[in-house]
Parts: C-alpha cells; sequence; structure tokens
C-alpha cells in the first residue's frame, strides 16, 4: 500500500475520475478526497444533463462524505482571492475550492487550466 495523500477535489477532477480519464487513475488509491456540495451540485448537474438523475443521484451521494462546509470567513477570502485573478474568469465555486484548499494545506487537484499555475495546485489534464 502507498503513502496517503490528500487533496481536495474539485469538480474537473471528480468528473474524470468518473469519465474514466486514465490521468486521474494514480487520485483513486490510497487517497483522502475533500471537496464542497457546490462541487456536488456541479457534478450533480453534468451527470443529471449527461446520464439522467439515477447516475447524478447516486455520484453525490457516494461523494457527499467527503464534504467540508464552508463558512462565512472562506467566502469572503474565496471573493478576494477571484477579484485578485478577475481577468481569468474564475467560477465561484472554484475560488471557494481553492481557497478551501490552500486553508487546509492540501493540494487543490484539477484540470482546469485557469489554475494551472498557481501554488498549492495538483494539475491534471
Amino acid at each position: 500500500m502507498g503513502k496517503i495523500r490528500t487533496f481536495f477535489f474539485d469538480t474537473y477532477a471528480i468528473i474524470e475520475i468518473i469519465f474514466g480519464n486514465p490521468n486521474y487513475n494514480d487520485y483513486t488509491n490510497d487517497i483522502v478526497i475533500a471537496t464542497t456540495r457546490l462541487n456536488l451540485m456541479e457534478l450533480h448537474y453534468t451527470l443529471l444533463l449527461k446520464y439522467g438523475k439515477e447516475k447524478a443521484d447516486r455520484c453525490y451521494d457516494e461523494f457527499v462524505k467527503f464534504t467540508i462546509d464552508v463558512d462565512d470567513r472562506l467566502i469572503k477570502q474565496a471573493n478576494e482571492f477571484r477579484a485578485s485573478f478577475k481577468k481569468r474568469g474564475l467560477s465561484y465555486v472554484d475560488c471557494i475550492g481553492y481557497t478551501l484548499a490552500k486553508s487546509k494545506g492540501i493540494k487543490f487537484l484539477t484540470g482546469d487550466k485557469e489554475f494551472a499555475d498557481l501554488e498549492n495546485v495538483e494539475f491534471v489534464k
């Protein structure tokens, strides 16, 4: 068994794992997952459109146990982060996830190119 690592999974990462992207195989074993309900909202919507309600509900329910609550302080920090990178057009949900990951000292796992050059990011396409 390998060393257990912790990552914040943004919606992009979760979707790539569900869709079977082999580049994410290293993030399916010996991993502690963190995410938010906001990320699961995006996930549910994407799967609802692509696969229907049953799969969307099942995947949401599988990942909900990995969610971390977002408090008011974090929302304000995420907005400050988003404002500082306004030209990149980052989403609110991504900014909350990135800020949360950074505050917890865990890597932000994503394939979103807008985050590729930022610190504390594990970028996988």
